[in-house]
């Protein structure tokens, strides 16, 4: 339970119980990522689907992406935004530098707009044509896979900087926690046929994606690539739901 709780104050403001006496053990946690996922996917399309029926679909789901950025702390979405403004580096340490700068420029906030302008659009279309269930199942499903998307990335790439937010999640991280983060989001895309399968390999692309570039430009993982392949693994399997829905 511990762990859970470490995942949830890792990844969302939802006040939890915390020891700041101990140093929370972020690899344990890390395998509850894609649960505190599921968790916040269902319970935000959930909100979706009641609100569209007192409002337009369209209201509703922008809603949804300002109820999860204020339960989230825009986290991925700033992780996001870093690394865009990183790729304008023009080598490794001028790239880790900008990335670490509190300042958002140009390339951080095309990609922050676009990425927001894409989700809407996604579950714009999505959210009408599910019912209760099948919403709750699809929005747990897309958000766990967002968690889930960052284990391997965290697994395979070694750390990019000295010390940073995300070094405990990258330090110490094994196979054992990134197989059992994966069980949750494999179940629930075998409960969706097609549309989970198609929502896997989404997820699958955007995260390798963005763990490609790490490891070409930076030469491994940070707290803000591990943000980014969270927010670009929700946005493919938003996509790969809406390519077969």
């Amino acid at each position: 339970m511990r762990s859970l709780l470490d995942a949830v104050a890792f990844l969302t403001r939802v006040p939890v119980p915390v020891d700041h006496r101990r140093v929370p053990d972020l690899p344990r946690a890390a395998a509850w990522f894609p649960v505190v996922g599921a968790l916040l996917g269902a319970g935000l399309v959930l909100l979706a689907v009641a609100l569209s029926g007192r409002t337009s679909v369209l209201v509703a789901v922008v809603l949804l992406v300002v109820v999860e950025t204020a339960v989230t702390g825009a986290l991925h979405l700033d992780g996001l935004a870093d690394l865009a403004d990183g790729t304008g580096g023009g080598d490794r340490e001028a790239r880790l530098r900008i990335m670490k700068d509190h300042a958002t420029g140009v390339y951080g906030t095309a990609a922050v707009v676009l990425a927001l302008l894409l989700e809407v659009a996604l579950l714009a279309e999505l959210v009408p044509a599910t019912g209760w269930v099948d919403a709750a199942v699809l929005g747990a499903a897309a958000w766990s896979l967002s968690r889930a998307a960052m284990l391997p990335v965290a697994l395979l790439l070694p750390y990019a900087r000295a010390e940073g937010t995300g070094r405990g999640v990258v330090d110490g991280l094994a196979v054992r926690h990134t197989a059992v983060g994966w069980v949750v989001p494999l179940v629930l895309c075998a409960a969706l046929g097609w549309t989970g399968m198609a929502m896997l390999a989404g997820a699958l692309v955007g995260a390798g994606g963005v763990g490609w570039l790490a490891h070409r430009w930076l030469g491994g993982a940070t707290g803000d690539v591990l943000g980014a392949t969270a927010q670009v693994a929700l946005l493919g399997s938003l996509l790969g739901a809406s390519l077969v829905a």
